[in-house]
């Protein structure tokens, strides 16, 4: 995923920011949690001691069944980890110093309700997944429903657009700023290079394009004294 992670960089610094604030070294991509101590993420971008992004990369080949349901789990629980902790002012600066976090009151706000990110500025979350391209990723798949019916979206759907609809799903719920599904051939296990996507929200370039977004609206915040 090292190729991800170069990306990250060459947009950040496209958009102005020095490499120091970029960190991708294990030691330094670690933040707080709320529901547990820390958790490590791939790439942290940190700019004046304010936290501006965090990425995950996840890469998937072959065992389809027995993975997507605990990806799922993760992306879900890490995002909400990190809301809850970010809402507790866990990554917050004052002035030239983070203060301790701090118990902020949420009466009868629900976990994952888009009205508890009250931070005017909150971190930019980016998830994406690099699904292997093959004929079991995209075979549509059979659900289970002996008590409920599940969603339409998942009736017949196969596994690359199931991570589809979580990709949008994650977004539209406002746990991440973007997501983004990447199919991939591989050859005997060892990725090919060519690549294609689902959709264009769930593109790469939407990704990118999203976070530079972010980057340019806080250099614009630091240039006007924000």
């Amino acid at each position: 995923m090292d190729g991800f992670i170069e990306l990250v960089r060459r947009v950040a610094a496209h958009c102005g920011l020095p490499m120091e604030s970029v960190h991708t070294r294990r030691r330094d991509v670690v933040l707080p949690g709320y529901f547990r101590p820390t958790k490590n993420w791939d790439v942290l971008v940190i700019h004046q001691g304010r936290l501006l992004a965090a990425f995950e990369f996840k890469s998937q080949v072959g065992s389809f069944g027995n993975n997507f349901n605990n990806r799922s789990e993760e992306v879900i629980g890490t995002a909400a980890d990190l809301w809850a902790a970010n809402r507790q002012n866990a990554y917050r600066l004052y002035g030239s110093s983070y203060q301790s976090p701090v118990f902020v009151s949420e009466p009868g706000a629900p976990l994952l309700n888009p009205i508890i990110q009250d931070d005017p500025r909150p971190p930019f979350l980016a998830w994406l997944m690099l699904l292997e391209d093959c004929p079991k990723s995209r075979t549509p798949v059979k659900v289970d429903e002996p008590h409920f019916s599940v969603f339409p979206e998942f009736k017949g759907a196969s596994y690359a657009k199931r991570y589809q609809v979580l990709c949008e799903r994650l977004m539209s719920r406002r746990l991440y700023g973007a997501a983004a599904l990447v199919l991939s051939e591989s050859d005997d296990g060892v990725e090919t290079g060519a690549y294609s996507t689902l959709s264009t929200a769930t593109g790469l370039k939407s990704l990118f394009t999203a976070f530079a977004a972010k980057l340019l609206s806080t250099l614009a915040e630091v240039d006007d004294g924000g």
